[in-house]
């Protein structure tokens, strides 16, 4: 998928981004979507150049599907922190004496960590390891974090659960991505624009 923009960004307005078309199937708030495509890759690269060619817009809403970690987890969270799953930061600074890959903090109080990597979640062993690190798994949020930290622009990430990251998740994803859309829709339709 290549990145769409559907609307224009100005200085003075959020700008949403989102991985595909299925979680912003219901949005309707007037401000400009952008769609990244799946993974980290495509996440980093289409909003780095979305900000490179300006106008950046006042902040950036990460809206999408999470999968949950630990058991009972439900809803929509906003997230606290940001960690990759997928790099193996340890080894890095072992060879390299430098941290690629760190943890980052945004701006919300007591959220959840979100683990990000470019590998779909759908097992019991890699979801209970991972649950050590985190409370919910995507593919792009720290991707998005990176990318909007170097362009100096804000970043919030909400994620609304789909799956429970284990056996059935690709599944669980397909059957409740339409629920999880019209949830994240009237999240932002409440915190977003009307906040504007």
């Amino acid at each position: 998928m290549a990145m769409e923009l559907i609307g224009e960004i100005t200085t003075d307005r959020p700008l949403l981004v989102l991985a595909v078309k299925e979680e912003a199937q219901f949005l309707d708030t007037g401000l400009p979507v952008l769609l990244t495509g799946i993974g980290k890759v495509n996440a980093a690269v289409t909003l780095a150049t979305v900000l490179a060619r300006g106008p950046r817009p006042s902040h950036i809403v990460n809206l999408g599907t999470a999968g949950a970690l630990r058991p009972g987890w439900t809803g929509t969270h906003v997230v606290s922190t940001v960690i990759q799953h997928d790099l193996d930061t340890d080894l890095l600074y072992a060879l390299t004496g430098e941290t690629y890959g760190a943890a980052l903090t945004l701006n919300a109080d007591d959220g959840p960590t979100l683990a990000t990597g470019d590998a779909f979640v759908a097992d019991e062993a890699a979801r209970e390891l991972l649950a050590v690190r985190a409370h919910l798994v995507d593919m792009e949020g720290y991707a998005l974090a990176t990318a909007a930290a170097q362009a100096g622009v804000p970043i919030r990430i909400v994620k609304h659960v789909s799956d429970d990251a284990g056996e059935g998740a690709v599944k669980s994803w397909r059957e409740s991505v339409a629920d999880c859309a019209r949830v994240l829709a009237d999240w932002a339709t409440r915190h977003v624009t009307h906040q504007l």
